[in-house]
């Protein structure tokens, strides 16, 4: 992409009307390929998205020996790790870019080579997502770990072993290494306080087909007894949730109407009774889900982020553009990433009503109310958006501006869109379908 190419000319006030797809969850497709490298035998993943992150892991599996190759059906990619290797430093650092996935790569080349080698990382700023707690984790598995200028040399001096663990916050990330490191650990590793996402459950259905020993407990322990060898998977991944409900809150500011195939009802319940009661309408069949504005008022709401299967931070974003369509006064509490709200200064700019704060507001007491977060959001709508020069900050933020854009009159420069192809799948083309009037600068797209 080119640096023209990384801004876009969004001409709003246009209904989004039409269909589009979604494949598998950016929150799992890369993580079943980094399973593949636990593999005695090649894995076949299908459904999978053209996005960046996909792409990352591709030349990261593929630096190590890992053969990846398009398997039959489109979005379909066959994974071959028996020829396993280390890499070279600089290329995994050219390859990494600001991905955060490369951490959860070590586990599965401890145990494929003894070591790993892991360089700085990035990722969208949203608020901390530490990664020590990641080195923490393998450490108490057994691996040496050396920080060095250029990143973090890995060697595991024996076999891994299982080890018992307690997640101080149920974090995606941190559930994931311990899976791909449990595995083939010696002996029974229990983690207490584990997400418990869709995402994290397809994980674990992909490493049960390669041979893995997994139990979930109802109050968020996960039991792994370690094997000694995996086989490879073949495995449809689930949808992407969280690009699917984007797409829902488009529909909702837009005034439009959505058809997307392969959403799916059962991980996205919760969203679906929050677009109800803001006055969204939804219609549910074995291909996907319609989402549209029914027309009139949409409803203010109390809203709190959480864990699943709470209110996901994914979905906040995008529905808080809806939400300044809303009338009446809706309350916003994140308690997910400590600085996600920090996008809504952009909407103030285009007209939308949305005051910060630092206490918890609408919910109870969360983690970040006694350490000077802005991280509740009163919105006071309904307020007419207006075009403006919007600079993407991360994902869902970026998607977001996207969003406003298209709801607000006139015409809007939405610079850094290339942010977006992180997690949304030819959304440029989707934006067509859907009727969007957007062009690049000297190039006319729609």
């Amino acid at each position: 992409m080119t640096v023209n190419d990384d801004v876009l000319l969004v001409h709003g006030g246009t209904p989004l009307e039409g269909e589009i797809r979604v494949r598998g969850a950016k929150n799992l497709v890369p993580k079943a390929m980094v399973a593949a490298l636990l593999g005695s035998a090649p894995s076949r993943l299908r459904n999978v998205p053209d996005i960046r992150d996909v792409r990352v892991v591709r030349g990261l599996l593929q630096l190590h020996g890992v053969t990846v190759l398009p398997g039959d059906e489109p979005g379909e990619l066959v994974l071959d790790p028996t020829r396993v290797e280390s890499a070279n430093v600089a290329d995994i650092d050219a390859h990494a870019g600001s991905s955060r996935i490369p951490i959860l790569l070590c586990g599965p080349l401890l145990h494929r080579l003894g070591h790993a080698f892991i360089p700085g990382l990035g990722g969208c700023d949203i608020g901390g997502r530490p990664i020590d707690f990641h080195f923490d984790v393998l450490r108490q598995f057994g691996a040496t770990i050396e920080k060095r200028a250029d990143g973090q040399y890995l060697e595991a001096p024996q076999r891994l072993r299982g080890t018992k663990i307690r997640l101080p916050y149920p974090s995606v990330g941190a559930t994931e290494q311990v899976l791909l490191t449990a595995v083939l650990a010696e002996g029974v590793t229990e983690l207490s306080n584990a997400a418990v996402e869709p995402e994290i459950e397809d994980l674990i259905c992909v490493l049960q087909k390669m041979g893995a020993i997994i139990a979930m407990d109802t109050d968020r322990t996960i039991r792994v007894t370690g094997v000694d060898k995996l086989g490879g998977y073949t495995h449809r991944a689930l949808s992407d949730r969280l690009e699917a409900a984007s797409w829902a809150s488009a529909a909702l500011a837009t005034e439009g109407n959505i058809y997307v195939h392969g959403a799916q009802q059962r991980s996205m319940m919760t969203f679906l009774n929050t677009y109800r009661k803001v006055g969204g309408a939804f219609e549910i069949d074995d291909e996907g889900i319609r989402f549209w504005h029914p027309g009139g008022q949409l409803k203010s709401i109390a809203l709190e982020t959480d864990v699943h299967p709470g209110f996901q931070t994914d979905w906040q974003q995008p529905l808080v553009v809806a939400l300044t369509q809303a009338t009446g006064l809706s309350i916003i509490h994140e308690t997910v990433y400590e600085s996600r709200l920090g996008f809504t200064s952009a909407l103030n700019q285009m007209g939308a009503h949305i005051q910060l704060y630092r206490e918890c507001l609408g919910g109870s007491d969360c983690r970040f109310g006694q350490r000077n977060f802005l991280h509740s959001a009163v919105v006071s709508g309904p307020t007419r958006l207006q075009g403006a020069d919007l600079v993407i900050p991360d994902l869902r933020g970026g998607f977001s501006y996207l969003i406003a854009a298209l709801a607000a009159q006139g015409t809007s420069r939405v610079h850094g869109i290339g942010l977006i192809n992180r997690g949304y799948e030819n959304f440029m083309e989707k934006l067509m379908e859907l009727g969007a009037k957007v062009e690049l600068p000297g190039k006319a797209l729609g």
